[in-house]
């Protein structure tokens, strides 16, 4: 049975044991050393395209609360047509940033409260200080992801569209979900130049290197590798025949189990970070198709936790241990955008935008009536007068009088002379 291998990327080596129990120390080969067909380090680790060059199409969405703008565009140098999703995050403060260094120490990483701190006085009120500051340039960097060429797939993951939720029946899996995912995957190369160590092999915090109930644990994009308040990491299986929690029944329920156990055990001895502290879950529907696990801590407010997106490990061990077939029975929720051909699918069979139209519909036609009724109780209050207006009215008497006078005039009468 293959052992369980322990990557250090400080030392650059693989701690193995053995089916003997020893444990054995051997360097990390390059890639290129490994098999002559893989890329070179330097194809590995160097795009084919400038950043710097990048030429904006459009804003997919700019999220004010997590500090993140999703971009599309091109790069022109490249091609004129290829579309290139760029997306741009501000870090999150790491507790080191704002320690301050005592006068014996001044070495270090760098800090905000040091010499290097530019201070642009806004305004001082008694008590309150108001200040725009720029500390050194080393903690001013933005974390960048780039997706290229990308699919419109990856344009309509990152646009900020119209959301439906769709209640997936083991039925309609089969007849709309799975043919379309058969279909339309995304390419998994890069997932098995991970799993095969063609790439991003130093990025690697742990692996166990069995095919059936081993997986490699490394940084998700979305991390910074540095930050620990904002950890975020995946764990991807080796087996190569699992799409999504719906393949999953009682003879993986080993493999589930090792996920568990060991990234707890591994994130705790790299990182410091206990199991209770940790939020292991799967995403249904996944962004891509071969199974993984997403891990970050419970205190961090990390996307897609949301209840119709996630699905925690632990639960989905306990679901299969009551039920061996649970997720080929279970109707699972998922979310699907606007735009989205899978949604288009789902349309034919229940209408599913066209009953948000017609709640739009009648939602207007309701404010409208209650507009007319409160039209039709609608009393214009009385007139106030000013007092000037008052003045001029006249007297209540002589008014009084001349309405009498109209309404009852005098009787005239005529007598003859005799």
């Amino acid at each position: 049975m293959p052992g369980n291998k322990q990557h250090d990327t400080n030392c650059k080596t693989v701690e193995e044991t053995t089916a003997d129990g020893i444990v054995h120390c051997t360097e990390l080969k390059n890639a290129a050393e490994q098999q002559s067909k893989e890329p070179t380090s330097e194809e590995v680790s160097m795009p084919n395209y400038q950043l710097s060059t990048f030429k904006l199409a459009r804003i997919l969405q700019n999220n004010t609360l997590r500090k993140t703008i999703a971009l599309v565009g091109t790069f022109p140098n490249i091609s004129e047509t290829d579309a290139a999703v760029v997306l741009l995050e501000k870090q999150a403060f790491k507790e080191s940033d704002v320690q301050t260094a005592s006068e014996l120490n001044t070495d270090g990483p760098p800090r905000i409260f040091s010499d290097s701190l530019q201070v642009h006085t806004e305004f001082i009120n008694n008590i309150y200080g108001s200040f725009q500051c720029i500390p050194s340039s080393k903690l001013n960097g933005i974390k960048t992801t780039v997706v290229y060429p990308a699919t419109e797939k990856h344009i309509e993951k990152y646009s900020v569209t119209q959301k439906y939720l769709i209640s997936e029946t083991p039925t309609l899996y089969e007849q709309l979900t799975l043919p379309f995912i058969t279909n339309s995957q995304f390419s998994l190369e890069w997932v098995y130049n991970i799993l095969d160590h063609r790439q991003e092999t130093e990025r690697i915090v742990y692996e166990d290197a069995d095919p059936v109930t081993g997986f490699v644990l490394l940084p998700d994009l979305k991390w910074d590798g540095k930050t620990l308040e904002t950890l975020y990491l995946l764990a991807i299986v080796h087996k190569r025949d699992i799409k999504s929690l719906r393949d999953l029944n009682a003879n993986h329920l080993p493999l589930l189990r090792k996920l568990r156990d060991s990234i707890i055990t591994a994130i705790e001895k790299r990182y410091g970070l206990c199991g209770s502290q940790l939020r292991m879950y799967f995403h249904y529907q996944p962004s891509f198709y071969h199974l993984h696990v997403h891990i970050n801590p419970v205190r961090s407010d990390a996307p897609g936790i949301w209840c119709e997106k996630s699905h925690m490990l632990d639960t989905v061990i306990s679901n299969i241990e009551l039920m061996s077939d649970y997720y080929q029975r279970v109707t699972l929720p998922f979310v699907l955008f606007e735009g989205s051909k899978l949604l288009d699918e789902y349309e034919s069979k229940e209408a599913i935008r066209k009953e948000v139209t017609k709640a739009k519909e009648e939602k207007i036609l309701n404010e409208e009536e209650q507009v007319k009724e409160s039209e039709a109780l609608y009393k214009p209050p009385a007139k106030k007068l000013k007092l000037a207006e008052l003045e001029a009215v006249e007297p209540p008497a002589k008014k009084l009088k001349e309405v009498a006078e109209t309404a009852n005039p005098p009787t005239v009468l005529e007598i003859a002379a005799e």
